[in-house]
């Protein structure tokens, strides 16, 4: 029942980038949907959106086979909330508002069993109900994948202090919020923003930790741009977003 690696994770500036699209409803068909392109993982938001553990267990189940990772981005850096979700199938967490080295020990600890980290083990749907228990079990703690969010000019501020910490394999940042905390909400490309922005971006490549960032714009020149800029870990878009941009461009040929 384990998930496919789908992804090679490693900081190269030939490797291809591993890219996935983000699912705010939290229904199976979108899943399926998104499974059928060619991406590399699918994430579901459970931190800004009401989708249930119920709904990421359908989730789950619509991906099993397509050799799509399956990434599950937390309400918090909450023990309990990654072991469910892990539980349930995901093949990693991501973890929202990293600032410190502390936060960021504490996601890879979560995300690992003993004695690398402090999940906790059970005969869950990820193990096929413990059939595929002793084998999940030995092989978890190096495929788990962990990503952390760096959504604050206070986690700019210590950027290698949290990025060094072992067990992290990529890393996002936060524009939106990240702008917001220096008092520039929105704005994207303010020097400053996108100061920090590279900082965070140089930090990853010296840590060995895939640098990403999400677009949220359904603009493809923004893709080939984060690419050329170095970053290799891409969410794209919303499953919202693509909705409304679809349904804009067909009411475009109407004369209202």
């Amino acid at each position: 029942m384990r998930q496919a690696k789908a992804a090679i994770m490693a900081v190269d500036a030939k490797e291809k980038p591993v890219v996935g699209a983000w699912m705010m409803f939290g229904h199976p068909a979108i899943a399926e949907v998104f499974a059928g392109e060619a991406i590399d993982f699918v994430c579901v938001d459970m931190e800004h959106t009401d989708t249930g553990l119920a709904d990421l267990a359908n989730i789950a189940r619509a991906l099993k086979g397509s050799g799509k990772d399956l990434f599950v981005r937390l309400p918090a850096c909450d023990a309990v909330a990654s072991k469910k979700a892990l539980d349930l199938g995901a093949t990693g967490i991501i973890v929202p508002s990293v600032n410190d080295r502390a936060t960021a020990e504490k996601a890879v600890a979560i995300a690992k069993f003993p004695p690398e980290g402090i999940r906790g083990a059970s005969l869950c749907r990820a193990t096929d109900y413990g059939r595929d228990f002793q084998d999940y079990f030995a092989r978890h703690n190096r495929e788990v994948k962990v990503v952390v969010m760096l959504e604050h000019i206070d986690a700019v501020a210590c950027v290698d202090e949290i990025l060094s910490v072992p067990g992290i394999t990529a890393s996002f940042i936060g524009p939106y919020d990240l702008s917001a905390s220096m008092g520039l909400a929105g704005q994207l490309d303010h020097p400053k923003v996108v100061e920090a922005r590279d900082a965070f971006l140089e930090a990853s490549k010296r840590n060995g930790v895939l640098p990403g960032f999400h677009i949220v714009p359904n603009r493809p020149e923004l893709v080939s741009q984060a690419v050329e800029q170095g970053y290799r870990f891409l969410a794209l878009s919303l499953d919202q977003e693509f909705l409304k941009e679809g349904l804009r461009r067909m009411l475009g040929g109407l004369s209202r």
